[in-house]
């Protein structure tokens, strides 16, 4: 889920796509232009960009009432998993280390240059910085508008699958409960204090807090930049 505009939107399995104008009190059904599966949304530049299964990727330019399919790379089949926007890209990541981006607000998307091969789950954007997060602790960070990946320095080899940015710091979160953060723009990365062992599948910040949510119903949140995490009862 996302909000831009004035305007939730939500995606999920089989192309669905629900839109809310009144502060999420109540969701209407967008027209979909795939039956695919959609696992991220995001917005920018008043366009909204999902992603999902077999490298689809499709967009609205109107508040989320309709959208398009985008034009993507031949060689971009691969589920994708997590989108985000940035400096006027956006950036989408998935399996086998596939990073995909586009320059001209969602309508057409290229391949990235990354050395990885590992699923990347979610990326994130801050200090005009990408970071994406993945299986087997893996990290990758672009700082040149998304078009090269490098390796960052990890701290696990737990699955990674949220990221976010806040504060000048990233922090990343996954398997058996596992958090870590960076402090240096996503170059290398330090375990955080966890407040608990299960899987963490989403964190994000607002108000100088890092909220964290996961299986059985998991909620954690750090109000220290990310360095310890407190149960939320």
């Amino acid at each position: 889920v996302t909000f831009g505009n004035k305007t939730f939107v939500a995606v999920g399995y089989s192309g669905k796509i629900v839109r809310s104008t009144n502060n999420g009190s109540s969701f209407d059904n967008a027209t979909s232009p795939t039956a695919k599966h959609l696992m991220g949304v995001t917005f920018g530049n008043k366009t909204f960009v999902a992603v999902g299964d077999s490298g689809n990727i499709v967009r609205s330019t109107n508040n989320g009432s309709s959208w398009d399919n985008a034009t993507t790379d031949n060689s971009t089949t691969s589920d994708l998993k997590g989108v985000t926007f940035g400096n006027n890209i956006f950036v989408g990541v998935g399996i086998s280390g596939n990073i995909v981006r586009s320059t001209n607000n969602g309508s057409s998307w290229d391949n990235a240059t990354t050395s990885n091969a590992n699923h990347l789950m979610d990326v994130t954007f801050g200090n005009n910085t990408f970071v994406a997060v993945g299986y087997s602790g893996q990290i990758v960070r672009s700082t040149d508008h998304g078009s090269n990946w490098d390796n960052a320095t990890t701290t696990t080899a737990n699955d990674l699958t949220g990221v976010s940015f806040g504060n000048n710091i990233f922090v990343g979160v996954g398997d058996s409960g596992n958090i870590v953060r960076s402090t240096n723009n996503g170059a290398s990365w330090d375990n955080a204090t966890t407040a608990t062992a299960n899987p963490l599948y989403g964190v994000t910040f607002g108000n100088n807090t890092f909220v964290a949510v996961g299986g059985d119903g998991t909620i954690v949140r750090s109000t220290d930049n990310g360095t310890t995490w407190d149960n939320v009862t």
